[in-house]
């Protein structure tokens, strides 16, 4: 087991187990979704079934998030964690030893995203109580960089296992998400448990969810994770397809997919001297816009270095508005229901994971796979302006 709390309000040992665990989480999510996608065009599949196979990630979470918040904030968050690896490590078994037809793409992906939920819900609660107040932001960007390091070094990985194909060799990439998902079973028992919460006042407020709801400002910014979580979901499924529409390699599909995680990277690495120039609405509103911007770069049928520049552009800015729409759920919410209120984010998260891809689809199969993008930069101002509308003028800081 790793260290506890030091004197500087962040707990080292527990931080560097999350962002392990994190990362290899994200580092798996491309091998075997982006591996999904390259199976359903080698099956020869619709591009109706392929949207349909990429939202089961997310559909049977959808029920599952908002109980599962209310278990965590009784401190069960590191055994949802290890639960969660247990669960990605059986879709991924099920994508390397059985991807011959739609079904069992289709069954997969439920595994997957039902891993994914526990993981990720824990993840977020453990982020929290890895540090102090004082430390907050710190932690939180530091968690969100390990996202972004994952999400680097998956398709780092696809591009690598492609080389010059058009299409990414599946069985290759489904072998390579068993390793990682098995690794990070392992260490997600390295993870420490919250230490025992006291028993409940009486006098204690609980609220319920449509009182959470309620909040000033909270539908706003559920709405603005839902459009950022969303957009980095959609460019792992879509990007395979943009490549194989405009006869782009699989090796650059890779590189694009990693160099605006590379731009995540950047974005959180400079993101709490950000938080201090510019404070946190203003740099919500910014990096909402630059993601957008991004977006409409990779809609357009630009030469190939310069989508380059809008996935960069799309993942500096989102990489930025994901982080402060998660600190923002976390200034918004009262701390005895916060993991609920996470939770609610990753339901809203997981509808736009469903409803996207699937709207996405029959979209693409009219417009194209561009236009996917352009409805998703639309989507990324609208948040803009409620946002800005909706904000409490109290819960800036």
């Amino acid at each position: 087991m790793f260290g506890r709390k030091q004197d500087h309000d962040i707990d080292v040992g527990l931080i560097v187990a999350l962002f392990l665990h994190c990362l290899l989480l994200q580092a798996l999510l491309p091998l075997v979704r982006g591996g999904t996608t390259y199976r359903g065009i080698e099956l020869d599949l619709p591009i109706v079934w392929i949207g349909l196979i990429g939202a089961s990630f997310s559909l049977l979470p959808i029920a599952l998030a908002i109980p599962l918040g209310k278990i965590m904030d009784r401190g069960h968050d590191a055994r949802a964690a290890q639960l969660g690896a247990i669960f990605m490590l059986a879709g991924s078994l099920v994508l390397w030893f059985a991807p011959d037809t739609q079904w069992h793409l289709l069954c997969a992906n439920v595994l997957l995203g039902i891993g994914h939920l526990l993981a990720m819900a824990a993840h977020q609660v453990i982020s929290v109580r890895s540090a102090g107040l004082k430390s907050r932001e710190t932690v939180l960007s530091l968690y969100m960089f390990g996202l972004a390091a994952g999400q680097a070094i998956g398709p780092i990985i696809m591009a690598l296992a492609a080389g010059d194909a058009r299409v990414a060799p599946t069985g290759m990439l489904f072998f390579l998400g068993v390793i990682v998902a098995a690794i990070n079973v392992g260490v997600g028992f390295t993870i420490r448990r919250a230490p025992p919460k006291p028993p409940r006042s009486e006098n204690e407020e609980r609220l319920g969810v449509l009182e959470i709801l309620r909040l000033k400002g909270l539908p706003a910014i559920i709405f603005a994770s839902v459009i950022t979580v969303t957009t980095f979901d959609v460019l792992i499924i879509y990007m395979p397809l943009l490549g194989t529409e405009r006869h782009i390699e699989a090796s650059h599909v890779g590189w694009l997919l990693t160099v605006r995680a590379a731009g995540a990277m950047a974005s959180r690495l400079a993101y709490v001297s950000l938080f201090r120039l510019f404070g946190r609405v203003p740099l919500t509103l910014m990096s909402l816009l630059l993601g957008a911007v991004g977006l409409i770069m990779l809609a357009l049928p630009l030469p190939l270095w310069l989508l380059y520049v809008g996935a960069v552009a799309s993942g500096y800015g989102l990489g930025i508005s994901s982080t402060l729409a998660f600190s923002g759920m976390v200034q918004l919410a009262p701390a005895n229901v916060r993991a609920t209120a996470l939770s609610m984010r990753l339901t809203g998260n997981r509808i736009g994971q469903v409803a996207f891809p699937s709207a996405a689809s029959l979209f693409a199969a009219v417009a194209g796979v561009g236009g996917v993008f352009t409805i998703i930069a639309v989507s990324l101002v609208i948040a803009v302006v409620w946002v800005r509308q909706s904000w409490p003028a109290d819960k800036t800081g």
